[in-house]
């Protein structure tokens, strides 16, 4: 079948908005009196809020995190009328995952001032690609483990999402294949700024239970 591109835009439309919802700057707000974009990293994402407030505050918001990303992909697509696996299906999931993740950097709820997407993106891959999110979450927990450094555990993890889509899964779709690698171009992006300060050796690290430490 065609691409259903008024279901497709409308879904698109429903997942940015769900990307929108800025969990951080909410339940910081609601429950802490806290904005957490003036705190920190000034990031409005979960790694920041377990900095600035500690677990009670970054658990949640990573669940939320992810369910953004989640939810609509896996829901959305069953009212398409898509056939499920075909292209057209596959399509559309990576497209609604995309707004997602464009949802959370650039919320239209929080001043379009949002996170830098991983736990969002998790989400999205846990929905369309499972085989490889976990691949991706162990990768990330072995870096972080390592190195104590949440920007590089991310990077390091973005890189072996397409790396698992292509030579560990052998996905037989292009669409599939080429979002893989754009989602892990877009996380090297929204991460530039850490990338420096990784290079010049003041990057900040964070103990397992989320707080920032200048010493493993």
């Amino acid at each position: 079948m065609e691409f259903p591109w008024m279901y497709g835009i409308t879904a698109m439309a429903i997942s940015y908005l769900c990307g929108s919802i800025p969990s951080s700057v909410w339940w910081g707000k609601g429950f802490f009196g806290v904005d957490i974009r003036e705190h920190g990293s000034h990031n409005a994402g979960a790694t920041n809020t377990f900095r600035v407030l500690g677990p009670k505050a970054g658990v949640p918001v990573l669940l939320l995190d992810v369910l953004k990303g989640f939810l609509p992909v896996r829901l959305l697509p069953i009212w398409s009328g898509a056939e499920p696996y075909s292209d057209v299906w596959t399509l559309l999931r990576v497209l609604l995952v995309s707004a997602a993740v464009v949802g959370h950097l650039y919320p239209v709820f929080a001043g379009f001032r949002g996170g830098k997407g991983i736990a969002t993106s998790l989400g999205g891959i846990l929905a369309i690609h499972p085989g490889s999110a976990l691949i991706c979450i162990i990768v990330f927990f072995i870096i972080f483990i390592i190195s104590r450094y949440v920007s590089l555990a991310s990077l390091v993890a973005a890189i072996a999402f397409p790396v698992a889509v292509t030579l560990v899964f052998h996905e037989p779709s292009l669409v599939m294949k080429i979002f893989a690698w754009l989602l892990c171009v877009v996380v090297f992006y929204t991460h530039r700024q850490n990338i420096g300060r990784l290079v010049k050796g003041n990057e900040s690290r964070m103990d397992l239970l989320g707080r920032s430490t200048s010493k493993l």
